[in-house]
């Protein structure tokens, strides 16, 4: 059985959790690209690093929305909860999303792998805290 007012909420948490959780990878990724820039000291570089984050976190959405998608029909339809799939699958798919380069051939690790992990870490775990530990929750058990 499903109850639809928690279906709904869910629903809207998961999109809620999507958005939150693309806009923090965007922004750790320009933050991190900023970082030499001094932008604590300067009000005009802090907001290039905003708006480059928000560019960012756009495009990154692009990129990650359907297999983004998937994870989450694959979490909701069979009730997992845990921060480790959340966080492992957003890094498995910041890691395809920075290796979609067709040019690069080369089968060594390319320079910023670790970085483009650590932002799909980050969220994943921010997707989680917001959506991911309620996963299933709209299903009824009977007992």
């Amino acid at each position: 059985m499903i109850d639809g007012g928690k279906l709904l909420f869910q629903l809207v948490k998961s999109t809620v959790g999507f958005i939150a959780a693309v806009l923090s990878c965007g922004l750790f990724l320009a933050w991190g690209f900023f970082q030499d820039a001094g932008t604590a000291q300067d009000p005009v570089a802090f907001a290039a690093m905003i708006g480059t984050g928000l560019v960012t976190a756009s495009v990154l959405g692009g990129f990650a929305m359907v297999p983004g998608l998937i994870a989450i029909a694959v979490a909701e339809m069979l009730s997992w909860r845990g921060v480790v799939y959340h966080v492992g699958v957003a890094g498995l798919i910041a890691l395809g999303v920075w290796t979609l380069d067709p040019d690069a051939a080369a089968p060594a690790v390319r320079p910023g792998t670790t970085i483009a992990l650590a932002a799909g870490f980050l969220a994943g775990f921010v997707y989680w805290v917001i959506a991911g530990r309620t996963s299933g929750s709209w299903r009824v058990t009977s007992d």
